[in-house]
């Protein structure tokens, strides 16, 4: 595996789950990492543990749905290591109702930290990864590929985010830049406990079998190993491919079949 050494690594979602995994992982890798999140007693704790590890990292509490909060992190990055060679988009919120119940807010919050945060984040990040000839990350999700019910906020913001860094990648075509876009596909981590209801309460608990899915660390190592490769994107579990592969092929097929497979939820707001 490439060396990160003397590599700088901005995470988003640095507290937990997929985004704390990326943290570890590029920090064995040898990158100094700038982590960042709204949970700022976590991310103390994070940042840490991975001091230990004898590589230069600090913490940046930062809500990224708000624009003067990326514009801080990206600065104060800068600030202090002088470069950006990577930023992982990995923060991120989810919801479960239907549309015909859920309040509107639910759906902008979860737009503003998904979509929204990667926008502000990679926007001022975006002149120091074309110095570097970095790496842009959005860490996306089978449902920014097809539409999960009962969750049209949280596939709406992923479908958002990966036209977006499509886009970027094309404008910056011949620049150097690399943008990958990656959709672990369901990941054991506090995203569904933390999913927000119809009113905009949290969850609570997962409706899923977490101990079954794919581990954050896995994800995290699969995508380090794409950043090497400067790999476009990165689609994981044998389910997510087959999701992509129907959804070219057998669009109405595949409604069904995730229609079917998201109602043996615990609780799903639809049968």
């Amino acid at each position: 595996m490439k060396s990160f050494s003397g590599k700088v690594v901005v995470v988003t979602g640095a507290s937990s789950g997929i985004g704390k995994a990326c943290v570890v992982a590029f920090a064995k890798a040898g990158a100094d990492v700038v982590l960042a999140s709204r949970n700022e007693p976590e991310l103390k704790n994070v940042t840490g543990e991975i001091s230990q590890l004898g590589i230069k990292t600090f913490c940046v509490a930062t809500d990224v749905s708000n624009e003067s909060d990326c514009k801080n992190l990206i600065d104060t990055t800068i600030k202090n290591f002088g470069r950006i060679d990577v930023l992982i988009n990995s923060a991120g919120i989810s919801m479960r109702a239907l549309l015909e119940d859920v309040h509107l807010d639910v759906i902008r919050k979860v737009m503003g930290i998904n979509f929204w945060g990667t926008v502000y984040c990679s926007k001022y990040a975006l002149p120091h990864l074309l110095s570097s000839q970095g790496s842009l990350v959005g860490i996306s999700s089978i449902a920014g590929k097809t539409g999960l019910p009962g969750r049209t906020g949280y596939s709406s913001s992923k479908f958002a985010m990966e036209g977006f860094l499509q886009t970027v990648r094309i404008e910056n075509l011949k620049k150097g830049l690399h943008v990958l876009v990656a959709c672990p596909g369901f990941t054991a981590s506090n995203i569904r406990k933390e999913a927000l209801n119809a009113s905009g309460e949290k969850q609570g608990e997962s409706p899923r079998d977490e101990n079954s899915m794919m581990q954050p660390e896995v994800v995290a190592e699969k995508i380090l190993s794409a950043v090497v490769k400067r790999k476009r994107d990165l689609v994981l579990t044998t389910e997510g491919k087959l999701t992509v592969l129907l959804s070219k092929f057998f669009p109405s097929l595949l409604d069904k079949m995730v229609y079917n497979h998201m109602a043996r939820e615990k609780n799903s707001p639809f049968k």
